[in-house]
């Protein structure tokens, strides 16, 4: 597992070179036709043993929400605007690194004693600081990624940034690093998801895959919830994913509705090796899959997330039961699939 390498890499959407890098130096040695595209996806082969005409398209994105510089100001204060789904609340006080050089600063607003009846944090209140005092502090387009560093919390817990999706692309490397199997993996690490599922649509049409699963790290929604009443240990008092119990299997989201024989293919898949999951019911957000299974004529498409908790901040928590499920069930696929899986009477 390369989670801790690929989660303190940074690749704010449009410029995931540095995610690249630790992927293409991962799977060069296991894996033919390895290409980078014109939108910087990377692409793979791993040739099936069995049925190597039959293609299993992997996804995972490489990308990570963040911020862009659009102005500096004479005092060195950056303002930025975000990339990707960031809830401007999280920010202040945050710890970021700027531009290419990988430059240290804070995210900053007023402090507290000077605002009065604020429910929301405005954006365009907030400036990162270097400490530069002048021009020098960026430059206009330099991507801003939050300095989160990789920990293990506990034997069973990790916490990191970017877990969506470094999640996926570690379990992706994990996937062809274990191969072959009896189908074709056409592996894809995308680019640009956070921004509109640009470098699936992109690999989606070339890799021309008949079926496809997408890896992701979802939000586990398994915290207290004020506004319903119940008993303690209730977890019906908050439907959705769960931390610690397993692949999570999506029924729909913002995105796409997931096939009924896929979904009946994923759960009879889980439950005859064992591997313990569990199924998003609640259709917030969105995955690379939203994009491939709209390409060519349609692709039969499997998302297989983790469930991370706090998501789309500096410090996600991922359990490493979840993890390896994820993997498991993953590879329980690409040895149970077959050309007639999910043709339809």
């Amino acid at each position: 597992m390369i989670l801790e390498k690929l989660s303190n890499a940074i690749g704010v959407s449009g410029e995931e070179d540095e995610v690249r890098v630790i992927v293409i130096d991962a799977i060069r040695d296991c894996v033919s036709d390895l290409q980078v595209d014109a939108l910087g996806n990377v692409t793979a082969i791993l040739r099936g043993t069995e049925y190597p005409e039959f293609s299993v398209m992997i996804a995972a994105h490489m990308d990570e929400i963040g911020m862009m510089a659009t102005a500096v100001d004479a005092k060195g204060l950056i303002q930025f605007t975000r990339v990707g789904g960031i809830d401007p609340r999280i920010l202040p006080g945050k710890r970021v690194k700027v531009g290419a050089k990988r430059r240290p600063g804070v995210v900053l607003w007023k402090p507290i004693h000077l605002w009065r009846d604020m429910k929301t944090v405005p954006i365009d209140a907030l400036r990162i600081d270097v400490g530069a005092g002048d021009k020098s502090a960026a430059e206009p387009g330099d991507r801003i990624a939050f300095d989160g560093e990789f920990k293990q919390l506990s034997e069973s817990v990790v916490r990191g940034k970017a877990f969506d999706d470094r999640v996926g692309c570690s379990v992706l490397v994990d996937i062809l690093q274990n191969g072959p199997y009896p189908v074709t993996v056409a592996a894809a690490f995308t680019a640009q998801e956070e921004i509109g599922l640009r470098g699936a649509e992109v690999a989606a049409e070339r890799l021309n895959p008949d079926v496809a699963i997408v890896l992701e790290g979802t939000y586990a929604y398994d915290l207290p919830d004020p506004n319903r009443e119940a008993d303690a240990g209730d977890l019906a008092a908050n439907p959705g994913t769960r931390f610690g119990e397993g692949a999570v299997i999506t029924l729909a989201d913002q995105q796409m509705i997931t096939d009924p024989r896929v979904l009946a293919f994923l759960r009879d898949t889980a439950e005859a090796n064992d591997i313990p999951y569990q199924v998003k019911t609640m259709g917030g957000g969105g995955t690379d899959g939203g994009a491939i299974h709209l390409a060519h004529a349609g692709i039969p498409t499997m998302p297989i997330s983790a469930p991370c908790r706090y998501i789309h901040t500096p410090a996600a928590l991922l359990n490493l039961g979840d993890y390896r499920s994820v993997l498991a069930l993953s590879q329980a696929v690409l040895r149970r699939i077959r050309p007639d899986s999910f043709r339809r009477d």
